[in-house]
């Protein structure tokens, strides 16, 4: 299959590239600009979504287009960053769509990456798909993104919309920021502690991907999270027990607001007990349903 990936040096982006190419896939990468390191064998063009359409010659005879290219979330936030995250998210789907409107024969499939923000925080409620839209920048700007993800089906692609928990992953991501803290024996919950985390592996976040390209159960709405939340306290408690390191002080939300401003409370502080019913009726299989199994792979491997 012909596929083109936009974010395809991120995180995510990086495993799923080569996971793609190690399956004999023809993968097209879109980046912001040219970097060191990159797949000799897997071609590129350049493309800033937040200032310019993408090459329409990339997306020639594509047959299914992932994009995961976005503004970072995770860092703090000002009217600025708001806006940039708004422009690369919102506004380059946008402009990917346009562009692959011109085209005369349209991809089969676009995977659009969202997030687990859209539901807000929600306390213990159990959060499926159809569950309603929350509250806060985070979601505004999912519904947004996801909008415009959803102007694909004018040109009959299957849409699909990633609603991504927290990918962990050794490398780079959540997981990685905290091991610091945690291997010096000065991690700890985050304020009370209750809130839930709703995460995946990122062996997991990968393969959904790429089993959305066919599968076609995967459409709209679809949760990219573990059917295992696990509040805060819990999760700090696994961390640091596959460490074998003490996890005592409590993170003071003072300071994270302090580092952080309103991104703290948006995702440091929100509560999302979200669950994959697509995914899991798709008949999608997890190698990682517990946190603890995951957390072993991760960092004893």
């Amino acid at each position: 299959m012909r596929i083109v990936v936009t974010g395809a040096t991120g995180f995510i982006g990086q495993s799923l590239v080569g996971r793609l190419a190690a399956e004999g896939h023809q993968v097209h990468i879109l980046i912001r600009k040219p970097r060191a390191g990159l797949p000799p064998q897997i071609p590129y063009s350049i493309w800033d979504a937040q200032q310019n359409d993408p090459p329409a010659a990339a997306l020639e005879g594509a047959e299914a287009v992932i994009h995961l290219a976005g503004e970072p979330i995770a860092q703090r936030w000002n009217e600025a960053v708001k806006r940039s995250i708004r422009t690369s998210r919102v506004g380059g789907t946008q402009r990917l769509i346009s562009a692959l409107s011109q085209l005369g024969t349209y991809p089969r499939v676009f995977i659009a990456g969202s997030a687990i923000g859209y539901y807000g925080s929600r306390g213990d409620e159990i959060l499926t798909e159809t569950s309603a839209l929350g509250q806060g920048f985070l979601a505004e700007i999912c519904e947004e993104w996801e909008s415009a993800a959803n102007l694909g089906l004018a040109l009959n692609m299957r849409v699909v919309r990633l609603r991504t928990g927290m990918v962990l992953g050794k490398e780079d991501g959540a997981l990685a920021r905290m091991l610091p803290a945690f291997r010096a024996g000065a991690g700890g919950r985050i304020g009370s502690g209750e809130q839930w985390m709703s995460w995946i592996h990122l062996h997991d976040m990968v393969s959904m991907i790429i089993a959305a390209l066919t599968n076609e159960k995967f459409t709209g709405a679809v949760n990219a999270v573990a059917p295992g939340p696990v509040r805060n306290l819990e999760f700090t408690h696994a961390l640091a027990g596959e460490l074998r390191r003490p996890a005592i002080f409590p993170a003071p939300m003072f300071l994270l607001r302090l580092l952080f401003g309103e991104m703290a409370e948006a995702v440091l502080e929100a509560s999302q007990r979200v669950m994959p019913v697509v995914a899991e009726k798709s008949g999608f299989d997890f190698r990682y349903t517990e946190l603890g199994p995951a957390l072993r792979d991760l960092l004893r491997s």
